[in-house]
């Protein structure tokens, strides 16, 4: 058995794939309004369901990989919602792997529509994404009441990794046992659901690297994040193999007090993650830059002072230019809570 095969027979790895991720059915609805907030329950709704259990693959036309350093971009798009700014943004940073997290397929609050298909189709790009959520409702309290009225086509909320370069071998890694949002729910967004990663092998000129995009829980501690990070580490190490590995997206890094250059040599010092990170291998000094990462929505909320929670990580790489950008549209008016972070790296 490969390291990969043995490393997809864990319980909390998904490698399965489909062209078109299925709908859940109508009645999972009406069972989930009537189920009590335990975790029996949330098992006895979700971890059947098949939109839990395969990751969703396009493969647009293949891009000979050119010679040079690979851009990395991760991207927190916060449902997503705004299409051709988005495609805007990410083009003028023209990467070659985005990591991208929260991202809506059937949700009204991003127009029913399938976000990282839209994208993924205006840039050109190969794409493989996955269910983190199913959302039983329109979404959290501003998007309850903006959307009130409207209804879901079909609910999922997830992670995507999009690529111009050839990927395979992709695989969902659940990073803990679900139910946060379910059991926490009372009156507030209920959702079936695990965080995770989707890793994915892909080509370079160079040769080849696994590339990663991280989700972290946000109703969460220190500890809790580094226990998701442990097992993504472990996971990770049996996927790929010797393989060089660049890890990106939103790590919720809340314990990280702000302060420029300080914050990220100083991580591990607020966040046992980063220690754990280095003990795996992995640098983020050289692959982050300073400024913080979340920024005020149009609407006011979140409220400054902001901290940095999305990073980049790298194993076997050599990292240079890190980048932060704003997530604007032309008007200067933001497109989502996260900015947009990205590097250029080569197998080193």
């Amino acid at each position: 058995m490969s390291r990969n095969e043995a490393a997809a027979t864990a319980s909390h790895v998904v490698t399965a794939t489909v062209p078109h991720l299925p709908p859940p059915p109508a009645a999972l609805f009406e069972a989930a309004a009537a189920a009590a907030l335990t975790k029996a329950e949330h098992d006895r709704l979700a971890l059947d369901l098949p939109a839990f259990n395969a990751l969703e693959i396009h493969h647009a036309a293949m891009t000979e990989p050119a010679e040079g350093p690979v851009r990395i971009a991760a991207w927190n798009a916060e449902r997503l919602k705004h299409h051709t700014p988005s495609v805007e943004l990410v083009a003028s940073v023209a990467p070659d792997v985005l990591l991208l997290s929260e991202a809506d397929l059937g949700m009204a609050r991003a127009g029913n529509r399938h976000t990282v298909a839209d994208l993924a189709e205006a840039l050109g790009f190969s794409y493989a994404y996955g269910v983190e959520f199913l959302e039983l409702g329109l979404g959290d309290e501003r998007e309850r009441a903006w959307h009130r009225g409207e209804t879901n086509a079909v609910g999922f909320h997830g992670n995507a990794l999009l690529s111009r370069l050839p990927l395979s071998d992709v695989a969902l890694i659940r990073l803990d046992d679900g139910a946060v949002w379910w059991l926490e729910a009372k009156d507030d967004q209920r959702r079936l659901g695990f965080r995770m990663a989707i890793a994915a092998r892909i080509e370079t000129s160079e040769g080849p690297l696994l590339a990663v995009v991280v989700h972290l829980e946000s109703k969460s501690d220190a500890d809790d994040r580094a226990r998701q990070i442990a097992r993504l580490i472990e996971t990770i190490n049996g996927l790929a193999g010797d393989l060089p590995v660049v890890i990106g997206g939103d790590l919720n890094t809340k314990d990280v007090p702000f302060d420029g250059a300080e914050a990220i040599a100083d991580a591990a010092a607020h966040e046992p993650l980063f220690g754990l990170m280095a003990e795996a291998g992995f640098d983020w000094r050289a692959c982050n830059a300073p400024e913080p990462t979340l920024r005020t929505l149009p609407d006011g909320k979140p409220l400054p002072p902001f901290r940095k929670i999305d990073w980049l990580f790298t194993r076997g790489l050599v990292a240079s230019n890190p980048a932060t950008i704003p997530a604007v549209d032309d008007a200067g008016a933001a497109i989502s809570d996260h900015e947009l972070i990205m590097v250029d790296v080569v197998i080193g």
